[in-house]
């Protein structure tokens, strides 16, 4: 779809408009005017499924599909005993519907937390209200760090810097003037203003953008890649499986209804039945988990990714430290007085209506003098060039900033009690001042003869809890890398103090390269970054990916957004900036850096659960194709009834299967998933199935079974006790490491079915029959070589192996 931005207004249109004083905004009767004509940023959000939808999504799936017509098909031959394997369909709807709906509520009521504010002029007062209530004609403010929530045209500005690369891929910054455009889910990243909203909801360019490209998606993973591709491949097979079955079950049968019955049988096993419901239970529990830690998951994927990362990236600010910037001293240099230094200081802060956190903290400790520092212009600071600038009437301009960027050769002392201030692990500014005629354009190149007025000495509160998640992630494998926009000993120092192995390995971004591999070298070898701009923040996290790295980035501030938008993973903090709670995948909402290890942990169990029971799910996938091709080559009656798979999957691997799903499971995550789950199924379900062949045709041959001759209902006993008995084995070796718990999950499970054939009605509605001590003997043999043979699979296979 081609969006076309356009003119923020046709001439006609402009016209037509009411005129809106900025300084008063509009009033209660215009407001609502404007909502009752539906001129309201109100988007129906495509990722949020109405309850139909839910119920929809959870009951008209291809698994539930292919179930329902064998169960028609059951029941067209008259065996609706058979049917009881539809008993799936209801519980893979109704306990899909549930969870859904309770993970949905769960994140419902944290986005209320998260949902992101816009500050509007109403009455000639700034008030904060919901993104979605602003509506046309609003007199919107902007300050550094927010995202702009609808389209607009600028009615005041005061160095106001926007970024629109998330909309357009410039990565240039943009000054905005008045009269100029600014469009929804561009960001600011300096200055401040005010814009008027000319288009918002639908029409408004960023959801516009976005309304043909989002739409729900359950998750987008490496496990939910592998179980389609599995899904995809059955679903081609069982039909002409199936086919071919029933051809050849017509001639070993007595009538069309027993070839049916037989056939129906082969494919309700084919059909892994629950992997879809038990993935997707396992991923919403993840979920459900993390919102009771206040951490917010924009999507269900995002349980997984974490597990996935290799290369943890740390913003200091905010991440490392509490992002509270407490103010130590102002250290006057050689000609100031102190004095004069608190004046300049207290001038400079008062000057910014929307002063960032540092700023703010200056502000706090010097006040502003009373008269005498007349405004004339001002500069905001930057990232990108790390300073800012303000100049005031008669006296000249004020640089406050980064001082090794600010320094001049003649500014020895500075330079000097800076770098010691910085060794010892505190932040520090340069206030530099140089002479400059009030009417003189502010520029972003410097003056040659400015001069160093005071250092500025700050201090960042390190997290109490920083050191042990930092231990925790490294010991789990994690690189740890430190990338800010401070000063490069700062940053080192801070990171020693909080635990950063090799903190002292630490580069100045403004000595990195450009080319990838190059950076990618570097990063290698590095872990302190100081001086990096956002786009160098955004590259290093590209570089260490073109490298088959999985990265994570944590930040709070605009700074941090474009890196933050490219990581596989964005983790921002519920106190930082709208933009950045906008892209990130996981917003920390309680801002508690001690919440990632738990969303490790739920990363974690997903994987390693979902990996267990898909092994089941395929592992019964190929032993039911494998049965099938080779009764179909017979030309014999199949072996089972529905009933008997049914009783089967449910015992071996549905209500275990449940039970691993959801289990605590803290192992290692290794790449994957459906290589080794192949590798695990394919041999565990040939071994099943073959040694179930193996029984059944020694039960169907009177020269080679001992004991009494055996009709077709007791070789089906048979074949039903030995698969139950190697699907079971399969269960505790999928389960490994083995705990007692899931030692008693497989010993309950033998039970049930020792209840179902003890129990003469549920024996005579399964048609089973009581065993033998022969066929005992036979189906205990089979088990033991078929379990043997089951069990060395995991130290046989390489890609297993360690698993």
């Amino acid at each position: 779809m081609s969006i076309d931005p356009g003119p923020t207004t046709s001439s006609s249109a402009t016209a037509e408009r009411p005129v809106i004083d900025p300084e008063r905004g509009l009033g209660p009767a215009d407001v609502a005017e404007r909502v009752a004509r539906g001129q309201v940023n109100r988007v129906p959000d495509p990722n949020e499924r109405s309850p139909l939808q839910i119920v929809r999504a959870n009951v008209v799936t291809p698994v539930n599909g292919i179930m329902l017509t064998l169960f028609a098909l059951i029941l067209a031959a008259g065996f609706w005993q058979d049917g009881l394997f539809v008993g799936v369909v209801v519980s893979n709807s109704v306990i899909g519907i549930w969870q859904e709906a309770r993970a949905r509520r769960a994140l419902r009521r944290l986005e209320i937390l998260n949902t992101p504010a816009a500050r509007v002029v109403r009455d000639g007062a700034a008030v904060e209200i919901d993104v979605g209530d602003v509506v046309t004609d609003d007199i919107v403010e902007l300050a550094s760090g927010d995202q702009v929530a609808v389209d607009g045209e600028v009615v005041a500005a005061a160095g106001l810097t926007i970024d629109e690369s998330l909309l357009t891929g410039e990565s240039d910054p943009i000054d905005k003037m008045e009269g100029d455009e600014v469009r929804s889910g561009s960001y600011v990243v300096a200055g401040s203003g005010r814009y008027r909203a000319t288009r918002v909801g639908a029409e408004s360019y960023a959801n516009a953008l976005a309304g043909e490209a989002r739409r729900f998606s359950l998750v987008n993973s490496e496990l939910r890649r592998g179980i389609n591709v599995i899904l995809r491949v059955l679903i081609l097979v069982i039909p002409p499986a199936s086919v071919l079955l029933l051809l050849a079950l017509l001639d070993a049968e007595d009538t069309w209804q027993r070839a049916l019955q037989g056939t129906v049988a082969a494919a309700v096993a084919m059909v892994p039945d629950g992997l879809v419901l038990l993935t997707s239970l396992a991923f919403m529990a993840g979920v459900i988990t993390l919102t009771r830690r206040r951490a917010l998951a924009k999507e269900l994927a995002t349980v997984e990714l974490l597990a996935r990362v290799d290369v943890l990236c740390l913003d200091k600010t905010g991440t490392i430290t509490t992002g509270e910037i407490g103010y130590v001293e102002a250290i006057p240099l050689a000609r100031p007085s102190a004095e004069s230094t608190i004046e300049a200081l207290g001038a400079v802060g008062a000057a910014d209506p929307h002063p960032n956190p540092t700023l703010a903290a200056i502000a706090a400790a010097n006040p502003a003098p009373p008269s005498g520092w007349d405004l004339v212009a001002a500069e905001p600071f930057s990232s990108a060039r790390k300073w800012s600038a303000t100049r005031f009437a008669g006296r000249g301009t004020f640089y406050l900033g980064a001082p090794d960027i600010l320094v001049t050769d003649d500014d020895g002392e500075g330079r000097d009690l800076a770098a010691a201030r910085s060794a010892e692990g505190r932040r520090v500014l340069l206030l530099s001042h140089a002479p400059a005629a009030d009417g003189d354009p502010l520029t972003d190149e410097l003056p040659d003869d400015r001069r160093a007025m005071a250092v500025v000495v700050l201090e960042d509160t390190i997290r109490p809890d920083a050191e042990e998640i930092l231990r925790f992630f490294d010991e789990q494998g994690v690189t740890l890398k430190v990338i800010s926009g401070d000063n490069v000993e700062t940053v080192a120092s801070v990171a020693a103090r909080a635990g950063v192995p090799q903190a002292e390995r630490r580069v100045d971004a403004r000595e990195l390269p450009t080319d990838g591999d190059e950076l990618a070298d570097v990063l290698a070898e590095t872990t302190v970054f100081g001086r990096v701009t956002p786009h160098q923040k955004q590259a290093m996290v590209g570089a260490l990916q073109r490298r088959n790295h999985v990265v994570a980035m944590t930040g709070d501030g605009v700074n941090d957004v474009l890196a933050l938008k490219d990581a596989d993973m964005g983790i921002a903090m519920g106190s930082g900036s709208a933009a950045t709670r906008g892209v990130a995948q996981l917003v920390l909402l309680d801002n508690r850096f001690a919440t990632l290890p738990e969303v490790l942990a739920q990363g974690r169990r997903v994987i390693n659960n979902i990996e267990r029971v898909s092994n089941l799910f395929v592992t019964k996938a190929v032993y039911a194709v494998l049965l099938t091709a080779v009764i179909g080559f017979q030309q014999v009656p199949f072996p089972f009834l529905p009933r008997h798979l049914t009783l089967i999957g449910s015992f071996s691997i549905g209500i275990p299967g449940l039970f691993l799903a959801l289990a605590a499971n803290e192992n290692l995550v290794r790449a994957g998933f459906l290589r080794r789950v192949l590798a695990f199924s394919i041999p565990a379900g040939l071994v099943s199935g073959l040694a179930t062949l193996a029984v059944y045709t020694i039960a169907r041959d009177p020269g080679l079974m001992p004991g009494p001759e055996l009709d077709l209902g007791q070789a089906r006993t048979l074949a039903t006790l030995t698969l139950l008995g190697l699907g079971l084995v399969v269960l505790v070796v999928a389960s490994a490491p083995l705990r007692p718990w899931k030692v008693a999950l497989a010993a309950g499970m033998a039970a049930a079915y020792g209840l179902v054939i003890a129990i003469p009605l549920l024996r005579d509605y399964f048609e089973l029959d009581v065993p033998s001590a022969e066929m005992l003997a036979v189906g205990g043999g089979a088990v033991a070589i078929g379990g043997l043979a089951i069990a060395a699979i995991p130290r046989l296979v390489p890609i297993l192996r360690g698993s």
